[in-house]
């Protein structure tokens, strides 16, 4: 027994400890001492970015790396006293039976056994964190968002004004995986109505490419895809109004592709074609489509857009083609843009359609100021003869019944602007409508001055 205790041995087990605590040493500094780093690093980086990041690592990730690496070390410690002991204890009984030699090849053996379970310990502690860190680096909090806009109208035609809550929509949007987020958003009082407006998943393919399913505003013009905290004026234009803002439920496709000076991106997808109310009833084998196509110039503080886009719907077996181009230019001051629409009714179901949308903003910074900034602005748009294609002049069903009838509308104003904490904005505008003669104005296109407060939150 007295080669157990040999030098040799001596020295193999001690260095055998000290390579294990080398290995806990270094678990400790990069699950650790590394994740407060880069968790420092982020909590830096936010100070100048709105919003926060959801890749910042927290204390819990950093306490959960460090308990499986200090596990790694005391079940790589373990195994190798275990094979030791046994290795000894076979010693004593193997010699008195047949001698020193099978105790060396016992012992031999024994030691490959906890040199390969060692090292399988020790990839499982290398891989398994780093798993870990990936997972954890996906932030599964939802985030809240909402939107409330009350504003007041006077017409002077008709002395007579009204208050309301044109919007109060909550969001909540986040992910459930790596690639996979989701959003869900209602309007409590959508003029008064309670609406469902978004419902959807998506899954990341790949970096570039992702795909949409559920309920959601349908890739179609520019003006109709803003949010109502994004919109420059208290009503929406003709387009984002009676022509072009359309929910729908589907899927889509969207692939961005170019660099940052130069971005582009292309989103495609299929719908019922009945909104968003009818889904139970929404068989068919003839889906609508809409396709928008986004390209972009970036010059230091200047971006130029051009955005085109199509759509067909169905109201009524009737195919209705819509086409839209604009174009807009922006920096920090000014927001100049210019939209185009067209409207085709197959079988002569209505007389085809036009719309326009032209305006400019420019906003003045405000130093020492209640107010961060003061907009300046002014519109004019114009649509023909409109129809949604809902209902029929006759029971023939050959032609649609008109719901819009043709105007043309300036509309000039100012917006204050609250940007911190929180983006706040008070609109004051004025309309001036423009009917043809024998027209019938709808009861809230007239004349008007209307002064808005939107929150942001």
């Amino acid at each position: 027994m007295n080669d157990v205790w040999s030098k040799p041995c001596i020295v193999k087990i001690l260095i055998t400890h000290v390579a294990l605590l080398v290995f806990f040493i270094y678990f400790c500094i990069r699950f650790c001492s590394g994740c407060s780093a880069v968790r420092l690093a982020h909590l830096l980086w936010e100070q100048g970015v709105e919003g926060s990041n959801p890749f910042t690592p927290t204390l819990v990730d950093d306490v959960e790396q460090a308990l499986f690496a200090c596990s790694t070390f005391f079940f790589n410690s373990i195994c190798l006293h275990f094979h030791l002991g046994c290795a000894f204890l076979n010693r004593i009984l193997i010699m008195s039976i047949k001698g020193k030699v099978t105790f060396v090849r016992h012992f031999l053996s024994m030691t490959k056994k906890t040199v390969i379970l060692f090292s399988l310990s020790i990839c499982i502690g290398v891989v398994c964190p780093a798993q870990v860190s990936e997972q954890n680096s996906v932030d599964y909090k939802p985030n809240i968002h909402g939107t409330i806009r009350a504003k007041y109208e006077y017409q002077p035609e008709d002395n007579k004004g009204r208050f309301e809550v044109r919007n109060a929509r909550v969001s909540v949007d986040g992910n459930v995986a790596r690639n996979v987020s989701y959003k869900a958003e209602i309007d409590l009082s959508d003029e008064g109505e309670i609406k469902m407006l978004d419902a959807y998943a998506r899954l990341a393919i790949v970096d570039n490419l992702k795909f949409t399913a559920g309920q959601f505003r349908v890739p179609f013009t520019i003006d109709a895809h803003r949010s109502p905290h994004m919109q420059y004026f208290a009503n929406r234009s003709f387009i984002a109004k009676e022509m072009g803002s359309v929910r729908d439920v589907g899927a889509t496709l969207a692939y961005s592709l170019g660099n940052e000076r130069f971005p582009i991106s292309v989103e495609a997808g299929l719908f019922n074609g009945l909104g968003i109310t009818d889904q139970k009833l929404g068989w068919t084998n003839t889906f609508c489509f809409s396709a928008k196509a986004i390209l972009a110039y970036k010059s230091d503080s200047n971006l130029y857009n051009l955005t085109l886009s199509t759509q067909k719907r169905r109201p009524n077996s009737v195919s209705v083609m819509m086409y839209d181009a604009g174009a807009y230019f922006e920096n920090k001051r000014i927001h100049a843009e210019v939209e185009y629409m067209y409207k085709h009714y197959s079988k002569n179901a209505f007389t085809n359609a036009h719309a326009l949308d032209v305006f400019v903003s420019y906003g003045f910074p405000l130093n020492r100021c209640f107010f961060s900034r003061i907009s300046p602005l002014v519109r004019f748009d114009y649509m023909t003869d409109n129809s949604d294609g809902e209902d029929f002049t006759d029971e023939s069903k050959s032609r649609f019944k008109l719901t819009d009838y043709e105007r043309s509308r300036i509309t000039a104003g100012v917006t204050l602007t609250i940007l911190k904490p929180f983006a706040t904005d008070i609109r004051l505008n004025y309309e001036n409508y423009f009917y043809r003669k024998n027209s019938i104005p709808d009861v809230s296109e007239k004349d008007k001055f209307v002064i808005e407060l939107m929150a942001r939150f």
